[in-house]
């Protein structure tokens, strides 16, 4: 009898620990480099789920900003057969996007992607009220013509600015074309300068010294992630340096327009939130955030020989 016992006990623990890993979902997330804007949404993201008692294991990877490394990270993430994706930055969400579509066994799991620009140009969705398809997600789409007003306020006599960017990167290609539009209506021109990796970022720096009265960088993770680079040139050469970027304000450039990236983590937890519950991503319209807070770093700005007038100092949701 207490074999029999023993024997029923230890088939419920095993029951009960197989329902318990069952109710667990699997996430595998793909981010694209590791900067301070794009981990606080992988934090956020967690923390949010974390909070609300969501049953999480999570399969994190990096592809520290090589092009090539999303597509194995996408191959790796079939092999990990996940409840669901999430993808942080647009060249690991066009990735697993490309994948997913020759593994049909991956045709009904839904991703997430966060911290794009433009997911429509990007190919990710059909269209932003009804996306379609298996994928949705959170957009950091900016204003760029509140961006340029902001450059204006600075540095009044504009007539040339200095755009650093990607080339090979869908969403700065969009905000570098909506950045153009902008300034032809403000009065002044872009003269751009790619940079296709890491490596090439001080070099493109370089290439704007004496062209432009101040440098912008839009959201984009490859300059973003070498920014100290443009910083050097920038206060080498006194040019004033601008992002949209808000931590890249911490980091040394004068001043940036933007939103929490960790509250837009969370946002995209919410939103993955209602796909576990079991809304179908291809009906959740893609969400964007609105409310931009003003950071400005004066220090850098006497770096870079830029004198900041007491009422934009005054007007400053931070100052650094």
């Amino acid at each position: 009898m207490k074999k029999i016992l023993t024997f029923v006990f230890l088939y419920s623990l095993i029951t009960l620990s197989s329902a318990a890993m069952a109710a667990e979902t699997l996430i595998s997330i793909s981010q694209f480099v590791d900067h301070p804007s794009l981990n606080e949404v992988l934090q956020g993201f967690q923390d949010d789920l974390a909070e609300n008692e969501i049953e999480v294991r999570y399969k994190v990877y990096n592809s520290h900003g090589n092009m090539a490394t999303t597509g194995q990270i996408a191959n790796q993430i079939v092999s990990d057969n996940p409840d669901m994706i999430v993808a942080i930055a647009t060249p690991n969400a066009q990735a697993c996007a490309r994948i997913f579509e020759k593994h049909a066994r991956m045709s009904g799991t839904p991703m997430v992607f966060t911290a794009i620009t433009d997911p429509l140009a990007a190919g990710l969705v059909s269209n932003y009220e009804h996306p379609g398809k298996n994928i949705t997600g959170v957009s950091n789409r900016l204003p760029m013509d509140k961006h340029m007003e902001m450059v204006l306020r600075f540095v009044p006599d504009l007539k040339k600015l200095g755009v650093m960017y990607n080339s090979g990167e869908v969403n700065s290609v969009s905000n570098v074309n909506r950045i153009k539009e902008a300034a032809a209506v403000l009065g002044f021109s872009i003269v751009e300068a790619p940079a296709t990796n890491t490596a090439d970022v001080y070099q493109a720096a370089q290439s704007l010294v004496g062209k432009v009265q101040a440098i912008y960088i839009p959201t984009d993770n490859t300059v973003i992630s070498a920014l100290e680079s443009v910083i050097k040139v920038s206060e080498r050469v006194r040019l004033p340096l601008f992002t949209a970027d808000t931590d890249s304000v911490k980091r040394g450039s004068i001043a940036a327009m933007g939103f929490d990236y960790y509250l837009h983590g969370r946002q995209t937890g919410a939103l993955a939130r209602r796909i576990i519950a079991g809304e179908n991503p291809g009906d959740i319209a893609v969400e964007f955030q609105k409310e931009l807070s003003f950071h400005v770093n004066p220090g850098a700005a006497q770096r870079m020989g830029l004198t900041i007038d007491e009422d934009i100092l005054n007007s400053a949701d931070f100052l650094h």
